[in-house]
């Protein structure tokens, strides 16, 4: 949404504000806010040429935190989202500790909207954290398929089993005890701790980072370990002595819905008031974007082997790295650039397959994009020239398409997997 332009905005709320107040004969409230009006300076004020707006701002507002706490709780109760995973306020109640613990878990990395689904047939098939406890590690990440970054899958199910087996059954309240949880760091713990107990534990995700950097007008990066810690500092200095974890929710909120990284919608803001990059017209600069990095293209090829009963082989990646202990078809490395112009199957691969084939034929490319790196998979069809497997560490099974659903296939494998049900022989 495109927001008006910045200066007639403020100029048109300024006039009406105080014409309304004129009308009630409210002469000391007028005054009070001719005070606060901004004005606009020549755009040399403000780097890039674009106005800056001097207001009335005052940085210590945030340090007694009260008014802030209050308007952003205000607009919290009207506007939070209805999630899964949070207490309808018109029932009532407390969260649940292992629903936070959950939720949390997933929404690193992750957005919302994506979430909803995965969390809700996941608690329909580990209810309790004694379920998750007493799971099988294979179908913990059946059940965490295509939602990605899948040792938060193992981290979740480790992190049950210590809670059962070392804290009787009860999920820790405090945020030390927390952090001894596989995959709990300081956010989580902090979102647990509040959330779920009402301790007076900060937050910094990314949503609150940006909140945060906007309020205080911090220019340098929020990646930045100094830049980190002033921050947490700052999440602990505004935490209300009520409604903790209501407000580390409600600047999540915030930062989620209305203080975006492109086009905030600062008039929306329900503290705006308090916000000094607002006040100085920088919103759209800080914090300053991450630097782009190039990120480097791995190229595989995978081979769908098919035997004569129609099964096809799958073998288990290794138990540690990227999508450890899942399945896939039998994926091996391609030390040459694939060719652009057309898709030839090899005449011999590039590393021994586990068994003997024949009648290789392309399907197509697979592509797979993840935070440092880009995959590109040429997928082939092929059958197997013999009932022998290669005899090594790597465990082998054969199946049916219709039983794939057995076994956990990273994103790209289920992709060549609905290849091979759309493009049958």
């Amino acid at each position: 949404m495109k927001l008006p332009d910045e200066t007639q905005t403020c100029q048109n709320w300024n006039v009406l504000s105080l014409a309304n107040l004129a009308g009630t004969g409210n002469q000391k409230k007028g005054n009070e806010l001719r005070k606060r009006t901004f004005s606009i300076s020549r755009a040399k004020d403000m780097p890039g040429g674009s106005p800056r707006r001097r207001s009335a701002y005052d940085p210590a507002m945030l340090s007694s935190s009260s008014s802030f706490a209050r308007q952003l709780l205000r607009w919290y109760d009207r506007s939070r989202r209805d999630l899964p995973w949070r207490i309808d306020p018109a029932v009532g109640g407390e969260p649940n500790p292992y629903h936070v613990l959950v939720s949390e878990t997933m929404l690193q990395q992750t957005q919302v909207a994506t979430v909803i689904p995965y969390f809700q047939r996941f608690l329909a098939r580990f209810p309790t954290v004694a379920d998750l406890a007493a799971a099988d590690e294979q179908e913990v990440l059946r059940h965490w398929q295509g939602l990605g970054y899948y040792s938060r899958a193992r981290n979740l199910r480790a992190a049950a089993r210590m809670i059962v087996h070392e804290f009787g059954g009860h999920m820790p309240t405090e945020p030390e005890e927390l952090l001894q949880l596989p995959g709990v760091g300081r956010y989580t713990a902090g979102a647990v701790a509040s959330i779920a107990f009402g301790r007076r534990a900060p937050i910094l995700d990314g949503n609150v980072q940006r909140v945060l950097c906007r309020l205080d007008a911090i220019a340098s990066d929020p990646r930045d370990r100094q830049t980190q810690q002033r921050l947490w500092q700052r999440a602990e200095e505004i935490l209300p002595r009520r409604r903790v974890g209501d407000f580390n929710s409600a600047l999540m909120e915030l930062g989620a819905l209305v203080c975006t990284p492109r086009n905030p919608q600062c008039l929306l803001c329900p503290v705006r008031d308090h916000c000094e990059a607002f006040a100085s017209g920088l919103q759209e600069k800080i914090p300053a974007p991450k630097a782009a990095k190039p990120t480097p293209l791995v190229r595989r090829q995978t081979y769908c082997v098919r035997r004569a009963d129609g099964q096809w082989l799958l073998e288990q990646r290794p138990s540690t790295g990227r999508w450890a202990g899942m399945w896939q078809f039998v994926t091996i490395a391609a030390e040459d650039p694939l060719d652009a112009s057309a898709a030839r199957a090899p005449a011999q691969s590039a590393a021994p397959l586990p068994i003997r084939v024949r009648r290789i034929h392309p399907m197509g490319i697979v592509t797979h994009s993840l935070t440092h790196r880009r995959y590109e998979f040429q997928v082939f069809r092929c059958e197997a020239a013999a009932t022998g497997i290669l005899a090594d560490n790597c465990p082998r099974r054969w199946t049916t398409l219709e039983r794939l659903d057995d076994f956990p296939l990273p994103k790209p494998h289920l992709r060549i997997a609905q290849m091979l049900r759309d493009q049958p022989e």
